[in-house]
């Protein structure tokens, strides 16, 4: 058969001289010569030119692992192509032809031969594993010339047209675009016909004739026909390979993963071994821990007479690896050395891909496998006190956000207890594929799962399988819920990944995608359950139930290895961990879970307690300043209580009080909301009849109007800028006064109980220094006043918080007046880029983010060029006036691991985050003394 070459002109880019010599192609066998190009200084470079599959399959091929011999086309070549504006970069395509036939060499055999055929697929390969995001064609190479051939060869018609109809199909759908859904359909309606469930129960006669029902479709939806020739197949395949990079399933993984797009995918062309020739042969995924648990225990699925998308498209339910030791026990046995030799050799739990084709057991791929966030701690720990990596590497493996998604909610037995007895349970049992517990609304494909998510819902996605095209709303889901599919398929994959909780393999569930319900068959009837309708997952236990379980914060003090892995880190990280702690349960959890000291406690979220909120009022619409006093003296005992807790649950450690902050109005009901009740209650007045009534309401409006005129007196063009922060405690005093002296008093009362206690009062939102004269002066009168009262005292500290860009470019005034700065960088980002936070995410922030005018969103991520200069000059400023200046940052940035990261650049010394983000910001600041120096 003709070697078919596509025209030069359309399809290749005209030569340039520093590319004519170039080689886009290497053999499985020619790592030296990778090596000695790339020259690499580690693993890295070598996948980020043959790509993470390509350099796996190099390496294990001179590790003597049994791999099916083949080539990859480079990630250089994919980068080039897409800038040629799809065209193949000169020599691409003969070197593509060339390593054919080399390949044809090493294997004996011929592509495109009847006499003696060679098939390949034709997979990609980035850099970083992006599982089932891009293109694979498998069996390249069948025709129906080859076919009659295989079928001389093997005796097995219906094996042959089994892998023909297969390579038809794909081809159909990855390379010409055919959609998927009318390949099955035909599938299921010769099924139907011959009244079989299983693919593998059809004849070689319904095989060949699905076939070519097949080549019909191409021709009915492409207007071509399914190509002949060979070659022509690998060109196309090559093409579609590199076209998948940007097609929108890999965009969107890659924008969920932070994956750069400008990486480009390889493309790997192997010789295809056959696990659909009969009992005797197979094909599995299988990762050499369990990438649920991180148990070390061999872990996957395989299926007698298939090939692997068989198995990773979860279209056909599989069978647990331990039973291939029954199947085929010499074959268990070199897979088990294997892939021990593998996970040794690369010092990483693998997630490996096999075929076996007559008894004979072939390495597909390895890569580092994909798990959950319990799994990778497991396995981090595990691997380091084996001794297979120390502990450096061990926390690098482990991500801040698979810790946060360890401490996700769960469900409580009691709760499922409850559930079970009332009859919610859907499922007794299916694959527990990605622990966690989520509850959403059912939604029965991915683009109604991703505009619900837009929208604020928390969604369940349902479908009988999950197909990379759906990964946009995977990403958007709380969890995802299947049919079909076991623990390696792509649902669970995915969902191991992004930590979202997964059942998979819930067979009980009659999937009707178009009709937007499943139902379940009980004895006691059907139960449906439609699109809209809550559910509650448990991807530990593969339980589903219907409504809403009530969830709970996990048992953090339980977790052995993560404990042991924070352990690490604290040795090894220079930055503190402070928490953000308004009341005492706050702080106890804080120090549970590692915290070294409260950097933010909130004084007027103790305010808006149901039983306080009314004393502030009144304080507030006092007319006079003693009756402001009266009310205030009211509240001291109760701020008073609350400092004592937290000073007790933080023996030991530094507990920074923020003075009031908020406008007062915050404390009162809205303007809008008063000039309706008002205009209702004089509506409701026309109405009454009896002298008590009418007197009652008349009390109740005249009550309201005074609330209303205070309300209007208080009210702020920009309240933001207006009178809070220490500009109230200066035009108040008495707040000030009142709130120091619940801090000192509460100070001495556990200092005599043995409580070590460390106050430190922080003043907010000073942007001249003279504002933070005048409030030192009243902190010190106050604790003069305390502790000549009770005869004792307090060691305490005075500074402040740095939230404008006055305050940070005159830090060195600042810092001749406070002993200690905390960034507040929520504020601090509003000031310097001049908007409201609430008002520009609902109005252009997020979409500025998506369009790439800002890089990401600054009240989640610290803008390091913007606020991280005015940090660093504040900090270098600070430190000029008073050399021991304690530095950190209080906002919701402490608990970011990139805002983490420049806090250690910055030579600050603690963040402070909330309670639940303490663990990920304990093993973010070991990264970054890792990654930078400590």
């Amino acid at each position: 058969m003709a070697t078919f070459v596509p025209d030069q002109a359309a399809d290749r880019e005209p030569a340039k001289a520093s590319q004519a010599d170039k080689t886009w192609v290497y053999m499985f066998n020619e790592l030296d010569k990778v090596e000695a190009y790339v020259k690499p200084k580690s693993w890295d470079d070598v996948k980020a030119l043959l790509g993470g599959k390509g350099a796996n399959l190099f390496e294990m091929t001179r590790l003597g692992v049994p791999v099916p011999p083949g080539f990859t086309v480079t990630t250089e070549a994919c980068n080039a192509y897409l800038a040629y504006d799809r065209k193949f970069p000169p020599g691409q395509w003969e070197q593509e032809v060339a390593a054919m036939h080399k390949l044809e060499q090493q294997t004996g055999k011929r592509f495109g031969d009847p006499e003696n055929p060679l098939f390949v697929s034709c997979r990609s390969g980035a850099k970083f594993s992006m599982p089932g995001m891009m293109d694979t064609v498998l069996n390249i190479g069948l025709n129906d010339d080859t076919a009659k051939g295989m079928i001389q060869h093997t005796g097995d018609p219906r094996f042959v047209y089994d892998s023909y109809r297969r390579l038809v199909q794909m081809f159909g759908a990855v390379v010409l675009g055919v959609p998927d859904e009318p390949f099955e359909e035909i599938i299921e309606e010769v099924k139907q016909e011959r009244g079989v469930k299983q693919d593998v129960e059809l004849s070689a006669e319904e095989w060949q004739h699905i076939t070519e029902r097949f080549k019909g479709l191409i021709i009915a939806f492409a207007g071509r026909e399914f190509p002949q020739d060979p070659y022509e197949q690998l060109e196309l395949a090559t093409r579609a390979v590199f076209n998948s990079w940007f097609g929108k399933r890999a965009v969107d993984y890659r924008n969920a993963t932070n994956i750069r797009h400008d990486l480009g995918t390889a493309v790997n062309i192997q010789m295809v071994v056959f696990g659909n020739m009969g009992e005797d042969s197979g094909t599995g995924v299988a990762f050499t821990r369990n990438p649920v648990n991180g148990v070390n225990e061999m872990y996957g699925d395989y299926l007698l007479n298939a090939q692997g998308e068989d198995v990773v498209a979860g279209i056909r339910n599989t069978l647990p690896i331990a039973q291939l030791q029954s199947d085929m026990p010499e074959v268990y046995a070199q897979f088990m050395d294997i892939t021990e030799k593998l996970e040794h050799h690369f010092r990483e739990m693998q997630d490996v891909e096999f075929t076996i084709e007559r008894r004979k057991l072939w390495m597909l791929q390895t890569r580092d496998g994909k798990r959950t966030a319990r799994a990778a701690i497991k396995i981090a720990v595990d691997l380091a006190n084996e001794g297979l990596i120390d502990k450096k590497a061990a926390l690098m493996r482990v991500k801040p956000e698979q810790v946060d998604m360890l401490l996700h909610p769960q469900f409580g037995e009691k709760t499922k207890r409850a559930a079970r007895d009332e009859g919610r349970r859907l499922v007794e049992k299916a694959v527990n594929a990605s622990p966690g517990a989520a509850v959403g609304v059912a939604a029965f494909d991915a683009d109604i799962a991703e505009k619900w998510a837009k929208e604020g819902k928390a969604v369940i996605m349902v479908r009988p399988e999950t197909k990379p095209d759906d990964v946009h709303g995977m990403i958007a889901a709380k969890g995802i819920l299947t049919s079909r599919g076991g623990a390696t398929s792509h649902a669970a994959v995915v969902a191991r990944q992004f930590g979202t909780p997964a059942v998979c393999g819930a067979e009980a569930l009659q999937i009707n995608v178009s009709e937007r319900l499943f139902t379940v068959e009980r004895e006691s009837g059907t139960i449906e359950v439609h699109e809209g309708d809550w559910l509650s997952i448990d991807g530990g236990t593969g339980e589903v139930y219907l409504g809403q379980l009530e969830t709970h914060e996990p048992d953090f003090e339980r977790e052995v290895d993560l404990n042991t892995l924070l352990t690490w880190a604290d040795d090894i990280r220079r930055l503190g961990v402070w928490a953000n702690a308004d009341y005492p349960a706050d702080a106890e959890r804080a120090r549970r879970y590692g915290a070294e000291g409260v950097g933010l406690c909130r004084t007027e979220h103790m305010f808006f307690a149901e039983d306080r909120l009314p004393i502030v009022q009144e304080m507030i619409m006092a007319t006079s300043k003693a009756r402001r006093v009266t009310a205030l003296e009211k509240l001291l005992p109760m701020q008073r209580s609350d400092f004592e807790g937290i000073f007790r649950a933080m023996h030991g450690q530094p507990v920074i009080i923020r003075l009031l902050d908020p406008p007062l109005h915050e404390f009162l009901p809205s303007y809008e909301e008063l000039v309706q009740n008002l205009a209702d209650l004089k509506v409701r007045l026309q109405h009454f009849h009896t002298l008590s009534e009418i007197d009652a309401a008349l009390a109740e409006v005249r009550a309201k109007e005074d609330v209303l005129r205070r309300v209007e007196s208080l009210r702020e063009a920009n309240p933001m800028l207006g009178l809070r922060g220490d500009r109230l405690g200066l035009v108040m005093p008495e707040i000030t006064e009142m709130q120091v002296r619940a801090i000192l008093e509460a100070a001495v009362r556990v200092k005599r109980e043995g409580v070590v206690v460390y106050p430190e009062i922080m003043i907010p939102l000073a942007g001249h220094v003279n504002e933070l004269k005048r409030m030192k002066e009243i902190v010190e009168t106050v604790a003069k006043q305390v502790f000549e009262e009770t005869g004792a005292t307090v060691e305490y500290k005075f500074g402040t918080m740095i939230e404008v860009p006055r305050a940070a470019l005159t830090a060195d005034e600042m810092a001749a007046e406070a002993e200690f700065f905390s960034f507040g960088t929520n504020d601090l980002t509003q000031t310097t880029f001049g908007i409201s936070r609430d008002d520009a995410e609902a109005k252009f922030l997020i979409q500025f983010v998506e369009e790439g005018i800002l890089p990401n969103n600054p009240f989640q991520q610290l803008d390091r060029i913007g606020v991280g200069k005015l940090i660093e000059t504040a900090v270098t400023l600070g430190r000029g006036t008073r050399a021991d200046l304690h530095v950190g940052i209080c906002g919701e940035h402490g608990g970011d691991p990139s805002s983490i990261e420049f806090c250690h650049l910055a030579g600050l010394n603690y963040v402070s985050c909330s309670p639940f983000r303490v663990p990920i910001a304990r093993l973010a600041a070991a990264h970054a003394s890792i990654a930078n120096g400590k």
